[in-house]
């Protein structure tokens, strides 16, 4: 996801969006733990994710 395309969508869709990328993250990491996830560079996208999501949220504030 850019960050343009998060700047096109309203406040209420990004804090959803955080929301399903926390719980995705989580998941994540407790399959990677349980050595079930073959690609550990999706942690590392999803986290990038949730946080150019806060930088856009907090340039709005």
């Amino acid at each position: 996801m850019t960050a343009n395309e998060i700047r096109a969508r309203s406040d209420e869709d990004l804090q959803g969006e955080i929301q399903d990328l926390k719980e995705n993250l989580f998941n994540l990491k407790f399959r990677s733990r349980l050595a079930q996830i073959e690609d550990h560079s999706q942690i590392k996208k999803v986290r990038r994710d949730i946080a150019r999501i806060k930088t856009v949220l907090r340039e709005r504030a």
